[in-house]
């Protein structure tokens, strides 16, 4: 299935997010503030989900279409092609921001989005009432400039949390920040890496991570693992080759340190 992805990301690191998408092999079609839309098949949602060290969440883009009206929005949206994604039973709560736009009242959005879809489903499904007691698709909008973008989310919890860290200090450096900040230092294998300041390690961790090319989401789970039409051989396939590139000979050292104990 041909799909559009966009990823999404802290804003500034654009340009890291899209070169990770280039090196995976996927085409780039566009750039704005904090999100990255690109081409990619039900193999690159699993491939981009456990690769992409700098992206807060991957999702399905299904349109983006004008909405300077309630009734824009009500309309664009119901003639999404929704029923591919959204079983019967599914589950899909909406959520979303919008930026500069004529609709700024985020509830009522909501409400108009999740009204819209359940209107679609409603009449392909052929029933009044949709139980939603299935899996979960979370729907999410997001308005810029009076342009809607109506996605599904695939990473479930963000992609910063990779599963490594039982628990986080206060303050604690964002995982994806700083993939991006070890990316711009550029790690060698024969060139010591040192953090004197390292709270809990997010750096060197995140250091060794890349110089031992393991993939980030290796260790957690994603929403579209349990979507229905995801066939479930693509993430064993997927995982199965990120444990086999992962290096197992790298000279690569870090060292960290930091005043606090209990941080270390």
């Amino acid at each position: 299935m041909k799909l559009k992805l966009v990823a999404t990301c802290l804003f500034g690191l654009e340009h890291i997010l899209g070169e990770e998408i280039d090196a995976l092999g996927y085409k780039r079609l566009a750039t704005i503030d904090g999100r990255v839309t690109f081409e990619g098949d039900e193999a690159a949602i699993a491939k981009c989900n456990l690769w992409l060290r700098t992206a807060e969440r991957v999702f399905i883009l299904l349109d983006t279409f004008r909405a300077a009206t309630f009734n824009d929005l009500f309309e664009g949206t119901k003639a999404l092609p929704w029923e591919t994604f959204i079983p019967k039973n599914g589950e899909f709560p909406v959520k979303g921001h919008s930026i500069k736009s004529a609709l700024f009242s985020i509830p009522d959005c909501q409400k108009i989005v999740k009204k819209a879809v359940a209107t679609r489903l409603s009449s392909v499904y052929k029933t009044n009432w949709l139980e939603e007691n299935g899996t979960k698709y979370q729907i999410e909008f997001f308005i810029l400039k009076d342009e809607a973008s109506l996605m599904i989310d695939t990473s479930g919890l963000a992609l910063h949390k990779r599963g490594y860290r039982p628990q986080s200090m206060p303050a604690p450096l964002r995982e994806t920040l700083a993939a991006a900040m070890v990316k711009i230092s550029r790690p060698r294998e024969d060139v010591l890496f040192h953090d004197p300041f390292c709270g809990s390690g997010t750096l060197p961790i995140e250091a060794a991570m890349l110089m031992t090319n393991t993939a980030p989401g290796l260790n957690r789970g994603f929403a579209a693992e349990k979507f229905s039409w995801m066939p479930k051989n693509i993430w064993e396939e997927e995982r199965a080759a990120a444990r086999a590139a992962i290096k197992t000979d790298c000279a690569f050292e870090a060292y960290a340190s930091d005043i606090d104990p209990e941080a270390v």
